[in-house]
């Protein structure tokens, strides 16, 4: 079926901060593929909608919702660990509309503690969701950009990168980080080859978002929603971020709050809040180093390993 909206791929939609995202696309005119590992029944959902913050909340009563609501949707099942499962998803989101414009990766595994109490299965799971999972759905998405003439963009929920981020959570760290870095990465090589109208683009909440994640939280501590705020911000800044111009975004590490503030001229932010008349804690910095160097562009001798020949995994 192909369609002429532009076409979006969300993966890790089936809640909170992903679901949000994909049924505000569908709102402003894009055809969503929801994607994560939980599908459903959804015509036997009860009550509907369903906790968006719940387990009963899956990428196939997403699709519902989208549907019902009057946008276009499909919900398809991935499991970001299986090289091959991603490939399934992008290859059945172009059989299904066509073609693919925008990329949001939403999938995430959390654990926050010391080295020492973080297991190193757990390690491993978090980089097979986080950094293994974006760059197998990078490298599958890639050639769909290439035929929409280097036309496209990737969003990933990763944050900036400054060292207290590390503190308490190392493991989880060391994989949102490296998230960040293809964000930089993937930014030179579209500049590299002059691929204007292409950009990868890191967003992160300037305030700590209503999810699943927070979901315990808020039962243990109910005074905690204080300091939370609705996953609409995040949405309306990642809607923000697709209207830029490409150049403007292109290897951006930011803030939800941030960028609506200086690139949407938004200047209120407390119809975003949990509870209202609250003024949220902010969980990141006012401002964040610069990664450059004073040598940033000298790279000396350019070297590429695909021409250089030697051995092939």
């Amino acid at each position: 079926m192909e369609t002429h909206k532009p076409v979006a791929l969300v993966v890790g939609a089936s809640r909170g901060i992903g679901r949000q995202v994909s049924v505000d696309l569908a709102k402003n005119g894009y055809a969503v593929v929801v994607a994560a590992k939980s599908a459903s029944d959804a015509s036997s959902a009860k009550p509907f909608p369903p906790d968006p913050d719940s387990p009963q909340s899956t990428i196939s009563t997403v699709e519902r919702e989208i549907r019902e609501a009057g946008g276009d949707a499909r919900a398809i099942a991935v499991d970001v660990r299986d090289v091959d499962s991603v490939q399934r998803l992008v290859d059945k989101t172009v059989k299904v509309y066509g073609h693919l414009d925008i990329l949001v990766y939403n999938s995430g595994a959390i654990w926050w503690s010391s080295v020492e109490n973080t297991p190193t299965k757990r390690f491993l799971l978090m980089q097979r969701v986080n950094p293994e999972g974006l760059y197998a759905i990078v490298q599958a998405v890639l050639p769909h950009f290439k035929r929409n003439g280097w036309r496209g963009r990737i969003i990933v929920v990763s944050p900036p990168i400054y060292s207290r981020f590390f503190r308490g959570k190392t493991a989880y760290a060391m994989g949102k980080v490296g998230m960040s870095v293809l964000t930089k990465g993937l930014a030179v090589d579209f500049e590299r080859e002059g691929r204007t109208e292409m950009a990868i683009t890191s967003i992160w909440p300037a305030v700590a978002i209503r999810s699943a994640a927070t979901r315990r939280t808020e039962e243990a501590d109910p005074e905690s929603r204080k300091d939370l705020r609705k996953p609409t911000i995040f949405s309306d800044a990642i809607l923000a971020m697709l209207r830029a111009p490409a150049v403007t975004v292109n290897g951006l590490l930011d803030l939800d709050e941030y960028f609506l503030r200086h690139h949407a001229g938004v200047t209120d932010f407390s119809k975003y809040n949990v509870i209202e008349g609250a003024v949220p804690r902010r969980i990141m910095p006012a401002k964040f180093p610069d990664l450059r160097v004073a040598e940033q562009d000298d790279e000396g001798r350019r070297v590429d390993s695909t021409k250089l020949g030697g051995a092939k995994l």
